[in-house]
């Protein structure tokens, strides 16, 4: 049940205005003056504050702003009298939610009463799930509350004081470089450096350089002497992304340089020592490539000393409002919208759809969300995730054939508001109202067919 305060100095009014809002469901308090309310406000939890702007003492006007200064989010509805815009336009400056000038149909304030509470309970969603994330270290950017990541949380802080390599394993995008950086950093080595490197995709001499270095004159366009990871991250880190994509021969010296401490740039006979903590990544079973020939048996048990391994998205769905969550606040901060939310029935469909790219695809998802939301609010109609839709939908207007060409003049929201209503009751027809079959038929998880037959009122026989 919503809470309501409602403030006037008639004793009549009050009557009224408690009554209507008790009849349509809410908690109704009232205070016939401004020093009452602030009292109830201190005592009570409140989801929206009704107050008349002409009050003796302390105006409607002064109680906005001194609520406005302990509670910054609880909205707060002005009444004003006829003549009194310059009033109401003072109030909607100081943070009030809307104002209604009198005479006002009952239909205006409770509209505009639901409008405050639901604006408020995505408001105070948020900031909940934003305490959430402040509760623990975020491990340089890790969140979750999930099992699996709790044991994920306890294991670095056991590993990160020692020097022991680690082997992270795990599905593309489900955040093995956020681990390795949230062991160094929580390491005596966090004041080194720590130094990422890809091993897929690069030739095998430029890999050996990025690595080793090499000395002036190696090769046609060696200029100069270059220094490798293995100097310059020297009583720091080293994060070898996709360590399974290294070629056999090179494997060889980087076990060797594990093992032994020291190696030689490419094309010097110097051996350097070095130390350095070797932390690796891989989303293949190098348990397998070891057995099928294709990576050296003594590299990785130098490697897999200890062993995490991050589950895919789809393993820890609770985490997903929490990601989302941290994603909108990040993009806030980015694209300076500070006032840029997300709706909670965003979440829940978030929570239903497969995230094959993981938590990488899910942050882009909200990244695009944020940038083409209206109103700074992230609605699931703002979510168009990359593994959503994976069918073939080349001939999707070919047996969808509208009933008539849609104007020109005619706004592009509305288009294709039409268009996608059309789509929607084609599904449905053609799967006999059989949601599951319509939702896989137009590449949508169940969830979001059904917010979207209630949004064109299509309703199922």
């Amino acid at each position: 049940m919503k809470t309501v305060l409602i403030v006037d100095d008639e004793p009549n009014y009050l009557i009224i205005l408690s009554e209507l809002l008790r009849d349509e469901g809410y908690e109704a308090y009232v205070a016939g003056n401004s020093e009452e309310a602030l009292e109830i406000v201190k005592q009570s939890d409140l989801d929206l504050i009704i107050t008349d702007m002409r009050m003796p003492v302390m105006d409607g006007l002064g109680l906005l702003q001194n609520v406005k200064a302990t509670n910054p989010d609880l909205p707060v509805i002005m009444i004003t009298a006829f003549g009194e815009v310059d009033k109401a336009v003072a109030a909607m400056q100081a943070g009030a939610f809307n104002y209604l000038v009198k005479p006002f149909n009952n239909d205006e304030l409770l509209v505009s009463a639901q409008k405050a509470v639901e604006h408020y309970a995505i408001i105070r969603e948020n900031n909940r799930l934003r305490a959430e994330l402040s509760e623990r270290s975020l491990y340089a950017g890790m969140v979750g509350k999930n099992r699996k990541m709790q044991k994920i949380y306890n294991l670095i802080e056991k590993v990160a004081p020692t020097p022991t390599s680690i082997l992270i394993t795990g599905e593309p995008g489900t955040g093995k470089e956020l681990v390795a950086r949230a062991v160094h950093s929580h390491s005596p080595r966090s004041q080194a450096a720590f130094m990422a490197l890809n091993c897929a995709g690069l030739p095998e001499n430029l890999l050996e350089s990025e690595l080793f270095g090499h000395e002036k004159g190696v090769f046609t366009g060696a200029m100069a002497l270059r220094k490798g990871r293995f100097e310059l991250a020297e009583h720091g880190t080293i994060f070898l992304d996709e360590v399974g994509e290294m070629p056999m021969s090179l494997q060889a010296k980087l076990s060797r340089a594990i093992q032994e401490r020291s190696f030689e740039r490419r094309g010097g006979n110097r051996t350097m020592k070095v130390d350095v903590r070797i932390i690796a990544a891989t989303s293949k079973d190098l348990k397998e490539e070891v057995e099928r020939g294709t990576f050296r048996e003594d590299l990785y048990y130098r490697l897999n000393v200890v062993h995490l391994h991050l589950p895919p998205l789809r393993e820890r769905q609770d985490d997903i409002p929490r990601l989302a969550t941290h994603f909108v606040n990040k993009c806030a901060q980015d694209l300076k919208r500070p006032r840029l939310q997300i709706l909670p029935e965003t979440l829940r469909l978030l929570g239903t759809l497969p995230w094959d790219g993981n938590i990488r695809e899910l942050e882009n998802t909200i990244e695009r969300a944020a940038v083409l939301c209206n109103d700074e609010v992230i609605t699931p109609d703002d979510i168009q995730p990359d593994s959503a839709s994976s069918h073939d939908s080349s001939d999707w207007g070919e047996s969808l054939e509208l009933e008539q060409v849609i104007p020109a003049e005619i706004p592009l929201p509305t288009v294709l508001d039409t268009i996608e209503k059309k789509m929607v009751a084609k599904a449905l027809e053609k799967a006999d109202n059989v949601q599951t079959k319509a939702a896989e038929s137009l590449g949508i998880t169940k969830s979001l067919l059904q917010y979207k037959m209630k949004k064109f009122g299509l309703h199922k026989r």
